[in-house]
């Protein structure tokens, strides 16, 4: 499911053992997206805009080997995939954790990700979703246009998950 990277022989080393000293080793960036084509799309085919963007999301980062990379005991694990943990609205205003496996065909993820939109829709409490590390955590906030987020979050736990945190 994953491989342990070889610290001595990544071009980044020097860069990870720098920032590994630091309470918050991670940076953050904030970035607007033109989203157009994908609403029409999703529109034109009739399927969820929601998942059509998250699964999207979840191929560009699959893609790009960094956002596979997560960071346990001092040593940089490259999973296979990643997934996605999603935050779910629930008809009386509170939300729940989804888990979200990725597939790269959009039919199937579609299909299983509106499964487990309705497991936690029916779900109460907040149970935090077993999804393990290869997760990217993904909070969606569709009514608000927004340039920067913040997560609750407990600096004495360590989580190099990414945080995908999606507006209006």
């Amino acid at each position: 499911m994953y491989k342990e990277l070889e610290i001595e022989k990544w071009s980044r080393k020097d860069h990870f053992r720098f920032f590994s000293q630091f309470e918050e080793p991670f940076f953050g960036v904030t970035v607007q997206l033109d989203c157009t084509k994908a609403h029409a799309y999703s529109k034109k085919h009739g399927v969820s805009f929601f998942l059509y963007y998250l699964h999207c999301s979840l191929v560009a980062a699959n893609q790009a080997r960094p956002f596979r990379y997560r960071i346990q005991e001092h040593r940089v694990l490259v999973y296979e995939k990643t997934n996605a943990s999603q935050t779910i609205n629930r008809p009386d205003g509170t939300f729940g954790f989804s888990y979200m496996e990725y597939d790269a065909d959009f039919e199937s993820f579609h299909l299983s990700a509106k499964k487990e939109i309705e497991r936690v829709q029916k779900s109460t409490g907040l149970q935090p979703a077993v999804s393990g590390e290869n997760v990217i955590h993904y909070s969606t906030l569709p009514w608000i246009n927004f340039s920067s987020l913040s997560h609750a979050r407990s600096f004495a736990l360590k989580d190099s998950c990414p945080k995908f945190p999606m507006g209006k």
